[in-house]
């Protein structure tokens, strides 16, 4: 477990936004959260079981499953959050790419881009909820 308060602050808005979007979502943002949650429980759980090497190719891998896992419900319900969240793993997928074929250690920069991911995939799932919630209110009132 990361003993970071900062990346503790970050973990518990993961799990406040994605429960948001499990409670208040329609079917793409319980998914989409669901899958957000569980990328975030195995990179914590497998990360402390492997040593450091293995531990960060998987995380790398799991952000590319990730990734394409968002751009398969893209292209299904065409939400432009899942988009969005979709290319934000791409980032993250690309970011530990760089530090892994350039050997470069995990530095302030690493951690503030990876920190800033994660922000904007909370804010992704919050907002695509937020509109699936008015949406729904919307038609219930016409």
């Amino acid at each position: 477990m990361p003993t970071s308060p900062i990346v503790q602050l970050l973990l518990a808005l993961i799990v406040l936004g994605c429960a948001f979007g499990v409670w208040k979502g329609d079917l793409p943002e319980r998914v989409g959260a669901l899958i957000i949650l569980l990328n975030a429980a195995l990179t914590l759980a497998v990360g402390g079981l492997l040593d450091d090497h293995v531990g960060y190719l998987f995380n790398m891998v799991l952000d590319g499953v990730t990734a394409v896992a968002f751009l398969l419900m893209t292209t299904q319900w065409g939400r432009l959050w899942l988009g969005a969240a979709m290319l934000i793993y791409a980032a993250q997928f690309a970011l530990r790419s760089y530090y892994l074929v350039t050997d470069r250690p995990h530095d302030n920069l690493h951690a503030l881009i990876n920190n800033a991911n994660f922000m904007a995939l909370v804010i992704c799932v919050v907002v695509g909820t937020i509109v699936a919630w008015r949406r729904r209110a919307a038609l219930a009132r016409s």
